[in-house]
């Protein structure tokens, strides 16, 4: 009885004694913590880069598929024994006539010729180069003529004419974007799987660091569950850190680059940039991929450590 009361005043809590809080498994600060906060940081921030990347090329592409197959172009070259400016009304009388055409366009022979200028340069006599009038058409919205037909009647009308509807230029420009998607894609891909080996072998570290605990705990009743639900919360906040931090940058950059681009609209650098990429901005799509992109690295994080830890239960066990 002496010793069944000693053995209970033992274990009993003193009075007055405070319960020091529970220690957990895996320590929240370490060496291996912080270097996995800041690879997941880096691999989330270009991630995040490339899928931006990404939407801008996307977005760019489909403004200029739009904006190439909103018009038509119609060449008509001098002829000999020709009034190269009756052909050109004639043409353009053509193209006014058929459906869905908006408004059309002559080039003066000034305006022709000064489409050259990029590769001949200025100041070049071009009276002795048979210098062709460029007509443009503009399609109205929604409405697409019958390209076929205005192309045979312009041919049977006027001598040297020929229609360009851009049909190559806009399947140049689906080809590009669509490789720069599967690019985009296959270097997500390829930062998803370093993120998850990295998890996996600072999971396995952290394991192998704390296995004499684990053990203990396995032997005297702790469930799997359990442990296993440790390091995962564990690596789920490392997870959120560093994909916040990365992803967080890498809007910030984003933002920034709205704000400079808009501050430069009505320059000619500003031009050419909205020309190569339209506003700048992924919107409020593009915000909402990337914040869902930090919240599945954080998740993927969370389950590899799960998995690792659960293998290596088995182990144990």
């Amino acid at each position: 009885m002496a010793d069944a009361r000693d053995r209970t005043e033992i274990m009993a809590p003193r009075a007055g004694a405070t319960a020091r809080p529970e220690a957990p498994i895996v320590p929240k600060s370490t060496i291996g913590g912080r270097a996995l906060v800041a690879i997941i940081a880096i691999m989330t921030f270009l991630s995040s880069l490339t899928t931006g990347g990404v939407m801008l090329m996307l977005v760019a592409a489909t403004e200029w598929q739009s904006e190439v197959a909103s018009e038509m172009t119609i060449q008509v070259r001098p002829s000999a024994g020709r009034n190269i400016d009756a052909d050109v009304t004639r043409a353009a009388t053509i193209a006014r006539a058929a459906p869905g055409v908006l408004e059309v366009r002559p080039y003066t022979r000034e305006e022709s010729a000064r489409l050259l200028e990029p590769w001949l340069g200025t100041g070049f006599a071009l009276d002795d180069l048979p210098v062709p009038r460029v007509i443009v058409v503009k399609l109205r919205g929604g409405q697409r003529p019958d390209v076929a037909a205005l192309r045979a009647s312009l041919a049977r009308e006027i001598a040297g004419a020929s229609l360009d509807d851009h049909r190559g230029w806009v399947d140049r420009m689906r080809a590009m974007a669509s490789s720069a998607i599967a690019i985009g894609i296959a270097m997500l891909v390829l930062m998803l799987v370093a993120t998850v080996l990295s998890v996996t072998f600072a999971t396995r570290g952290a394991m192998a660091a704390n296995r004499p605990i684990v053990e203990v705990l396995h032997f005297i009743g702790a469930t799997d569950r359990y442990i296993a639900g440790q390091f995962l919360r564990h690596f789920l906040t490392l997870g959120i850190k560093g994909g916040v931090a990365g992803g967080g940058v890498a809007l910030l950059l984003f933002v920034i680059a709205g704000v400079v681009s808009n501050s430069l609209v009505g320059t000619a650098g500003g031009d050419q940039t909205a020309a190569l990429f339209g506003s700048f901005s992924i919107g409020p799509a593009g915000y909402a991929i990337i914040s869902l992109q930090v919240l599945l690295i954080a998740v993927i994080a969370a389950g590899t450590a799960r998995e690792v830890v659960n293998r290596t239960l088995r182990t144990i066990a």
